[in-house]
């Protein structure tokens, strides 16, 4: 008897709870004030009339690394054991599904760079609004990547190797403020097109030393010749979701930056004169049944590098010159990739005295745990620079990475 009662107490707790989640629940839905979550990309929020969305998402590279000076002497010249990039990003939409907005903030040291005496730190990365005027057109407003190289558009979080590439190091355009615009030729056909614009200042990000009436032109064309890729993978590294049939992206990028202030255009040291440089690159991606490759070309001219200072007893240059990426890799159903890396960075031969050519060597091993959102990275690398007079140096580098985020 005391069992049957302890049981049936039992029964009549759970049938109280139930009936006290369902009239908590909705309550919920009928009460003004109480948004709705989701949890898809990120953990969203939406407000009780539906007219604002918020998505909050977050990432983590913890990173160990090795270097040696010169393969002739194995000694450790550098360990690098940080937090390499610690990103915090909020999107979603306002009044309108149409009217959305990006924003993203970096928090660890190498995101945030040199911190300058009575300046804030340099936290805000990406700020954006857009409006999808239809389903062929789009527009921004704000601080974004330009529309530039395959592996600079593609997020940090999701490559296949620890970092970009020595050529994205060396020439990439980065971040910068101004208009973008994003128009979609066929986008429902088997091969359509995709072209991206972009008007700018020319500065990069978080710029305001100085202004200048020098603006940054930036354009991008993608083409999908067999159709487009699985859910966006276009825009990550690897063939994760194991494509069944070919497909293939080609790219091709010209850009134009006047009146810059800075080595890079959007990045680098400041010149002592104002000068001119533009870029051309082109990109290909490839993935099929696991296997990805991706190769990159990028030249960056300038009719005058080199800058002198007031006195003439010091200079500072633009690195003017080409390189190229090649980038290949195998998917294993059991969720471990393998990667190989070459890549060579040729300065123009007017700052040949002052930069090495520069080839550098690299495999991978990585495993994905949930895709490119929690993985295991690791990587070795030769790099070999030849200097002018013939002199030469290789050497040695190792990391290791935990990328986590949502």
């Amino acid at each position: 008897m005391k069992i049957k009662n302890l049981r049936f107490l039992h029964l009549l707790a759970i049938l109280i709870l139930l009936a006290l989640h369902t009239n908590t629940y909705a309550q919920s839905q009928s009460q003004p004030g109480i948004p709705y979550f989701t949890f898809g990309k990120g953990l969203g929020i939406t407000s009780p009339d539906s007219l604002f969305k918020l998505n909050i998402r977050f990432r983590i590279q913890n990173r160990l690394a090795m270097e040696t000076a010169s393969t002739s002497d194995l000694n450790i010249d550098e360990i690098e054991a940080r937090v390499r990039r610690l990103r915090l990003r909020y999107d979603g939409f306002f009044y309108d599904p149409r009217l959305t907005y990006v924003i993203q903030l970096s928090f660890s040291s190498g995101d945030i760079g040199g911190v300058e005496p009575g300046r804030a730190p340099n936290i805000l990365r990406d700020a954006m609004i857009y409006y999808r005027w239809n389903k062929y057109l789009t527009i921004g407003l704000g601080q974004t990547k330009l529309p530039g190289n395959r592996q600079r558009v593609n997020s940090s979080g999701d490559l296949q190797l620890v970092d970009r590439s020595l050529l994205n190091a060396t020439f990439n355009i980065d971040r910068d403020f101004g208009i973008q615009a994003i128009y979609r030729i066929n986008p429902n056909s088997s091969n359509p097109w995709i072209l991206k614009g972009a008007i700018s200042s020319g500065e990069g990000r978080n710029w305001v030393s100085t202004s200048n009436n020098g603006l940054s032109y930036t354009s991008r064309l993608e083409f999908f010749p067999l159709g487009g890729f699985t859910s966006g993978g276009a825009y990550f590294e690897g063939d994760i979701l194991w494509e069944d049939d070919p497909k293939i992206m080609l790219g091709l990028v010209g850009n134009y930056n006047s009146k810059i202030q800075r080595a890079g255009g959007q990045l680098g040291n400041d010149l002592y004169e104002e000068r001119s440089l533009g870029h051309v690159m082109a990109d290909l991606m490839f993935k099929y049944m696991g296997w990805a490759v991706q190769m990159e070309y990028i030249h960056r001219y300038s009719n005058d590098p080199i800058t002198l200072s007031a006195d003439g007893s010091d200079i500072r240059y633009i690195y003017a010159g080409e390189g190229i990426n090649l980038q290949t890799s195998k998917y294993f159903p059991s969720t471990w990739e393998v990667v190989g890396r070459f890549t060579m960075v040729n300065p123009q031969d007017i700052i040949r005295p002052y930069e090495a050519l520069q080839r550098q060597y690299t495999i991978g091993l990585n495993k994905y745990l949930r895709g490119h959102r929690l993985k295991l990275q690791s990587d070795f690398s030769l790099l070999d620079s030849e200097l002018q007079g013939g002199e030469s140096n290789r050497n040695f580098a190792l990391r290791f990475q935990i990328e986590l985020g949502i």
